[in-house]
């Protein structure tokens, strides 16, 4: 059935967004669920569907083994979904829009806009640009890197498939991985590692960050000449894979880093910060880890990458803002500062609904795997279900992908969850709130009354 063009356009770009990374979840599943894309026979609706949202909304979850269980075919697919939810779906519909000679009308610009994150209108189409340029600039150097290493291990056309998989699966920040223990066995293969790392951190940063940076090549002062949110997100993002790096060697020097180099510590620690921001790659045993490191983990995965970036949680900048308006508050100040820079009032609204609205879905799907998994593990401890249930529903809603081996044996009612969860970690609560909402918002005002709080 062919939607009118004046029915699409009565969306908000909000609703067009939520609805574009839907049908390409529903796509994904169809094409999954055929019998060509599995080498073990006919795949269950909801494997299809819980492996088709983690690789749009770039998360790694997995319910079957990715090599093992889906077929050359299945891994493209995958694939695919990986480099169209990384980029994000109206990035990549309207880079097709432009290769073919046309123009982006106001609604495509808005919707565009949207998963940008606001981006200068000016700019949007040389951001397109540079978007998609970059990217595959990044992974086709990254890929050339990687199946050069894989190379001395595996068959030369095998190493080309693992390296362009992985560059790909890395700089989306999606996860996916085609080695059975993930990259716990190339731990201390620096090649990998740094490729991999780097390809995350770049893919975290958001688009218009590299954008921004772009221009900078060539003038004096640079940093002084990035704007005020480029030089936020590049020192919070060094500022977490700083602290999470220290923070795991100091609880694991003696546990789960025991007995490796010293340099193959550092290097295990460092990669399992950065990949902790929204990757899902591991090079440690994740349910080995001590509790404080799993609550590291946790921290960094609910903060996640920034905003327009391949990655997903509340943002760095959403972070810092909040943190900045508390800073600001316990000193009675009544504007939220950066770099002798006010922060607008709406932005610091927007950064407080997000977190308050993380804080809501994460305790209610908590809750309700609490519910669901409970009798399906009911020889588990209840405390370490805990922990795994909230440790997996960060994951998701943070587009993560690490485990601690909850999700291949989820219910049906947890895999349904933990896709809800993975939907809206991509989207963004706020986004799929104001999708919901409508076209047509309130804005009515009411006569004030005070109430006292603290």
């Amino acid at each position: 059935m062919v939607i009118k063009k004046k029915y699409v356009r009565a969306l908000s770009p909000q609703a067009g967004l939520a609805l574009s990374f839907m049908l390409v979840i529903l796509l994904g599943t169809a094409l999954l669920s055929l019998p060509v894309s599995s080498k073990a026979g006919p795949v269950p609706f909801i494997d299809a569907l819980f492996t088709a949202a983690s690789a749009t909304c770039v998360t790694g979850l997995i319910v079957v083994d990715t090599n093992s269980y889906w077929s050359t075919f299945g891994h493209i697919i995958i694939l695919c979904l990986i480099q169209i939810g990384g980029l994000g779906t109206m990035t990549f519909s309207s880079f097709v829009v432009l290769l073919v000679g046309r123009r982006l009308g106001i609604w495509d610009r808005q919707v565009l806009e949207q998963s940008f994150t606001g981006a200068a209108r000016k700019s949007l189409i040389q951001l397109l640009w540079v978007a998609f340029l970059l990217t595959f600039l990044l992974e086709g150097v990254g890929a050339i890197i990687l199946s050069c290493r894989f190379a001395e291990d595996h068959a030369v056309g095998q190493a080309i498939y693992l390296g362009v998989f992985h560059s790909i699966s890395a700089f989306c920040n999606a996860g996916f991985s085609l080695f059975e223990a993930n990259l716990l066995h190339h731990r201390g293969d620096f090649i990998i590692n740094i490729t991999i790392m780097t390809l995350i951190v770049l893919g975290g940063l958001g688009f218009w960050v590299i954008f921004d940076l772009k221009n900078l090549i060539g003038r004096k002062n640079k940093i002084r000449s990035a704007s005020l949110h480029t030089r936020l997100v590049v020192r919070v993002t060094f500022f977490l894979i700083s602290a999470g790096c220290i923070a795991l060697l100091l609880l694991e020097w003696h546990s789960a880093l025991r007995g490796l180099p010293i340099a193959e510590k550092v290097m295990a620690a460092l990669f399992q910060s950065i990949t902790a921001r929204t990757a899902g790659f591991n090079t440690l045993d994740i349910p080995s880890l001590a509790n404080g490191s799993i609550f590291i983990l946790l921290i960094l995965m609910i903060i996640g990458a920034s905003p327009g970036s391949c990655g997903g949680g509340i943002k760095t900048t959403t972070f810092a803002v909040v943190l900045a308006m508390i800073y600001a508050r316990l000193r009675n100040q009544k504007q939220v500062q950066f770099f002798k820079r006010g922060i607008p009032d709406a932005t610091v609204s927007n950064a407080i609904g997000i977190a308050a609205a993380a804080f809501v879905i994460v305790s209610t799907m908590c809750l309700l795997l609490m519910i669901t998994e409970s009798s399906t593990h009911a020889l588990m401890p209840q405390r370490t279900l805990f922990v795994a249930v909230f440790f997996e529903t960060i994951s998701a809603i943070g587009t993560v992908g690490l485990s601690m081996g909850l999700t291949p044996v989820l219910s049906l009612a947890g895999k349904i969850i933990i896709v809800l969860l993975m939907y809206v970690g991509r989207i963004g609560p706020v986004t799929l709130t104001l999708a919901l909402a409508g076209v047509h918002a309130r804005n009515l005002r009411y006569a004030e009354d005070n109430i006292w709080v603290g």
